[in-house]
């Protein structure tokens, strides 16, 4: 009997952090946009109200009702999306406190997902006009290697920590950035050289190093790689994963795109990723889209590109049941291939994707992943 690893991808803004205190103000989460949301278009499905309340995620007991649902319901971990930039850290402390502060973590497992991606200020984004770039994703290889340290000694060493065949995982959102800001394939793979070295020293049989795919692109200097696959093994990946769906699936209709529709166009994907790379392949499957909340409500709501962009309609229970049912057929298909795939995602209510229960909905999410994967929360080792 296959033991499946479905995992959740978790965004942490809702809770308060010192930068967005100075660009929001005292007090500010991202729980401000959910609340200020507006419906754009008839028919349109806002705003979005959080069945538990708009609750600091940062709190351990907050978070502790968190991993007992997802648990319940057939998670095996949380992706947490992870932030460190030149100038440190940012959005870490519904990890640091909340999660790794939860009497019962032991529950779910955890990994990280590096999203070293330019952080520009949308929090609401105007309809036209440049948007202020706050963070950006380059780094420096000092920073690298501080980031090495940081992830060995404070996640990787935790009990809960996500492992392949004893192997911490960790994923790269944007390869691209980091590939540019270090100089290139060699100096890059130098530096996950590094990371696996430093790894192996701290007792782990070595490093599982994920790379999301849609970020994987040739620089114009690198003349001896032809293709992305290539790059993946020159760099030492070990595994490959997608995000979510509009990644891979552009949606074509404005206001609205039919979620079936995508999701069929999703599952397509993964078959043709699974053909084009030789490295294993997670799969992703995405609960719904809509990023309007994230514009600034009183602007005409118009196709200009994210977050002005198409919504996901008819994401329901049963339409997303189904979706989950594809992707664990796909995962059946090689017996005895890889048994792990993400969902977009635990908590990204201004982006529309959330298996958090709300009020219109309840725990209807969740309790498709119960459905279809089965319910239990023992810790599997493979």
């Amino acid at each position: 009997m296959k033991n499946y690893r479905v995992g959740a991808y978790y965004f942490p803004n809702y809770h308060v952090d010192a930068r967005n205190e100075i660009a929001h103000g005292t007090g500010w989460s991202e729980w401000d946009l959910v609340r200020a949301a507006t419906s754009r278009f008839p028919g349109h499905d806002q705003p979005k109200v959080p069945f538990w309340g708009y609750e600091d995620e940062a709190d351990s007991r907050v978070m502790a009702k968190k991993i007992n649902a997802a648990a319940d319901h057939g998670l095996n971990h949380f992706l947490f999306d992870w932030y460190w930039y030149d100038d440190g850290p940012y959005l870490n402390r519904a990890l640091d406190e909340g999660f790794l502060g939860a009497s019962n973590n032991e529950r779910l497992e955890f990994a990280l997902m590096w999203a070293n991606h330019d952080w520009f200020d949308i929090h609401p984004a105007k309809l036209s006009g440049p948007k202020n770039l706050l963070y950006p994703g380059a780094i420096m290889r000092q920073t690298f290697d501080a980031i090495v340290d940081v992830v060995i000694e404070k996640y990787f060493r935790h009990p809960s920590y996500l492992k392949i065949n004893g192997c911490p995982y960790f994923s790269i959102y944007e390869l691209m950035t980091l590939m540019q800001s270090l100089g290139g394939a060699q100096a890059t793979r130098e530096a996950f050289e590094f990371f696996r070295e430093r790894t192996k020293s701290a007792g782990f049989p070595d490093l599982h190093l994920n790379a999301i795919v849609w970020g994987v692109q040739i620089l114009p200097t690198e003349k001896s790689i032809e293709n992305p696959q290539q790059l993946l093994e020159v760099l030492g990946f070990d595994s490959i994963a997608s995000y979510v769906w509009i990644h891979d699936v552009a949606l074509p209709d404005f206001p609205q795109t039919e979620y079936a529709f995508v999701a069929e166009k999703a599952a397509q994907k993964w078959q043709s990723l699974r053909r084009e790379y030789s490295l294993p392949y997670h799969p992703n499957v995405t609960m719904g889209w809509d990023s309007s909340a994230r514009t600034v409500q009183s602007d005409r709501y118009e196709n200009v590109g994210y977050p002005f962009m198409p919504i996901l309609k008819n994401n329901s229970p049963e339409n997303f049941k189904a979706a989950l049912q594809d992707v664990k057929a796909f995962l059946d298909e090689r017996a005895n291939g890889p048994n792990i795939c993400s969902i977009n995602a635990w908590n990204e209510w201004t982006e529309g994707s959330y298996l958090e229960p709300d009020t219109k909905n309840g725990l209807a999410y969740l309790e498709a992943i119960r459905d279809v994967f089965g319910a239990g929360d023992d810790t599997i080792s493979f």
